[in-house]
């Protein structure tokens, strides 16, 4: 029987969200194998001057226990 665990990430881009979800899965493959799917619970972006400067998710990645 495959067991997926699930871990709450956080993480951000200068250039969006979409690049914002490319950065947390990276930095959690840096020390979790077998990821299989993200789910974005929550996206924000910060405004500075009347531009956006940050773009953050709040992130649930799974991934797969091995035996």
């Amino acid at each position: 029987m495959s067991m997926l665990k699930v871990i709450e990430v956080l993480a951000e881009s200068d250039t969006g969200f979409d690049d914002a979800v490319k950065v947390a899965v990276a930095d959690a493959a840096k020390s979790v194998r077998n990821i299989k799917s993200v789910y974005i619970k929550d996206m924000n972006a910060s405004v500075d001057g009347g531009q956006v400067t940050k773009y953050r998710i709040n992130a649930k990645i799974s991934f797969l226990l091995e035996d």
